[in-house]
């Protein structure tokens, strides 16, 4: 069975007070690569010890555009490389003018070298307003793609929340060498999330194309259904049915 990731905002009634906790409940259940959403005050060092502890590696961290300035961006590389993480992800990006949107690709522009030089890719992740129409006229994920070489991490449910094929839009950014991993996720149509194979998103095909396309796939569920641990250990139990049905 492929090796999954999971998306540890999904645990977050337990990282913020006790992340080595969290860590061990994903390797427990079964996920082998994991992506952050914050560190909690924790050094880097500390963080890859619990991961080298319960047989874990980093595939990837969210982090905010702030953190990868020119004022910030060689502490963020510095904690990244210890960490030993290659991909940093940009967790969403500000709309609110045309000239948020033009300095949010400015400081993508400014990354994007700088953190190569280091070994480390950076993506963008979406939510559903970047395949929206702004008032000033923009497409922000379209902007992204024709004024950036940023990667994308295609998450699939805002994808589909949008209003969009997620799986044309994995086959075009796949196509350009941009795809740099999916958030496999489920949801309802009116945005509240769901386990995996619980919601109305085609979480099948998306998976199945990940899979064909060989691109590396973050579990992202949310819910708090009852606990983040119990929510993630019924997504993997979708993961582990799939790959025994086919």
């Amino acid at each position: 069975m492929k090796k999954y990731g999971v998306q540890m905002f999904g645990l977050r009634d337990i990282t913020p007070t006790d992340l080595r906790l969290a860590l061990k409940t994903v390797a427990d259940i079964g996920y082998r690569y994991v992506e952050f959403a914050g560190f909690f005050g924790h050094s880097a060092e500390e963080v890859r010890s619990y991961l080298e502890e319960f047989g874990l590696e980093v595939c990837s961290t969210h982090t905010g555009i702030d953190k990868i300035t020119p004022e910030s961006i060689e502490e963020t590389i510095a904690y990244q490389k210890a960490l030993g993480n290659k991909n940093v992800i940009m967790p969403g990006i500000w709309l609110g003018t045309r000239e948020d949107l033009d300095r949010t690709i400015e400081v993508i522009n400014f990354a994007i070298p700088r953190l190569a030089a280091e070994g480390i890719k950076l993506s963008v992740h979406n939510h559903f307003r970047e395949f929206e129409l702004t008032d000033y006229g923009a497409v922000a994920h379209e902007e992204l793609e024709a004024k950036t070489t940023v990667g994308f991490q295609l998450d699939t449910f805002w994808a589909f929340y949008a209003g969009k094929d997620p799986i044309a839009l994995m086959e075009h950014y796949h196509s350009l060498g941009r795809l740099t991993m999916i958030h496999l996720k489920d949801g309802m149509k009116d945005r509240s999330g769901r386990a995996l194979g619980e919601g109305e998103a085609p979480v099948e095909a998306v998976l199945a194309k990940a899979l064909e396309l060989d691109i590396p796939i973050v579990v992202e569920s949310e819910g708090l259904d009852p606990t983040g641990a119990e929510e993630n250990a019924r997504c993997f139990e979708f993961l582990k049915k799939y790959h025994e049905s086919h």
